[in-house]
């Protein structure tokens, strides 16, 4: 591996993991008296603004689409674009930061399960470690959760299932996504289909419920903190891809995964009125974090 490579790839993975955790902050202290799904409006069309004109110019006029790659992406986009975002800024709303981030970081897990199941690879003693890990730390976030005394928000059963149900879609999205950049795409094109896919299909739900958002409810005093949401999400996607195509995914992931510990950082220093971080929780977030760096590492 080329040193300046794998040094530029620890930085933009450092720089994705930071905006990991700049969101899932933003998503918090705007859903205190926000709606989740007016952040999510938001985000996708932050989005929606900065990567599709990118695409358009930068890889006008080839953009290596087949029938197969439109697919890929907008099956990519509606899994985890759409309702892995849903269950990811739900949780947000509902148990806070600090807990749906570690939770969610449970995704190298569902990840693995699937290409078991579907691809039919092979279970490796490192897996079973990471897994047993990334299980141990769930339990030990859960449990702390479920007690009350350290959550300012919901500690039912099915609030804690949000975000796990949550990094299973997004354990499911990244198996989507390589067969459309597997038919040639590049990188750009492909968020950019899956974005667009997504927002067409979360605003055609709204309009169902007739729960579209007014322009004046995204334009209160929330909007700033789901447009921030919006820059770091769109950040983190270009600082992820751009990191794997300069260093390998053993040295990305594992890295990116600690976007927990960010967020406990966080959320002491800026989130300290809407959550508690525990000792306890932050032990758990270890434990989880750890766990998703060994399954990536055998991976």
């Amino acid at each position: 591996m080329n040193p300046t490579g794998a040094i530029l790839g620890v930085l933009l993975a450092v720089g994705a993991a930071i905006a990991v955790a700049v969101q899932s902050v933003s998503v918090r202290v705007g859903t205190d008296d926000g709606r989740a799904t007016d952040a999510l409006v938001v985000v996708l069309a932050t989005n929606i603004l900065l990567v599709v004109p990118a695409a358009a110019v930068v890889h006008y006029p080839t953009y290596s689409l087949t029938l197969r790659a439109i697919a890929a992406f907008v099956a990519a986009g509606a899994v985890g674009t759409l309702l892995g975002r849903i269950f990811y800024y739900t949780s947000i709303e509902r148990i806070g930061a600090s807990r749906s981030e570690p939770l969610k970081a449970s995704q190298p897990l569902h990840a693995t399960a699937i290409a078991v199941v579907v691809l039919g690879e092979r279970v490796t003693a490192g897996h079973v470690a990471g897994i047993l890990l990334i299980v141990a730390g769930v339990a030990a976030i859960s449990w702390e959760t479920s007690r009350g005394d350290g959550a300012d928000g919901d500690s039912s059963a099915l609030a804690l299932a949000l975000p796990l149900a949550a990094a299973f879609l997004f354990g499911i999205e990244p198996t989507l996504a390589k067969v459309g950049f597997a038919e040639g795409t590049p990188i750009l094109v492909g968020l950019a289909i899956k974005t667009v896919a997504a927002t067409a299909g979360f605003l055609a739900y709204l309009r169902a419920r007739n729960d579209l958002p007014s322009l004046g409810a995204l334009a209160d005093s929330n909007a700033k903190w789901y447009a921030v949401a919006g820059l770091a999400n769109t950040g983190f996607l270009c600082l992820y891809y751009l990191a794997l195509s300069v260093a390998p995914v053993s040295v990305v992931v594992p890295i990116i995964q600690t976007s927990p510990l960010i967020v406990m950082v966080l959320s002491v220093a800026f989130l300290s009125r809407l959550e508690r971080v525990t000792w306890k929780l932050l032990a758990g977030a270890c434990i989880v974090v750890g766990g998703a760096v060994v399954l990536t590492a055998f991976a």
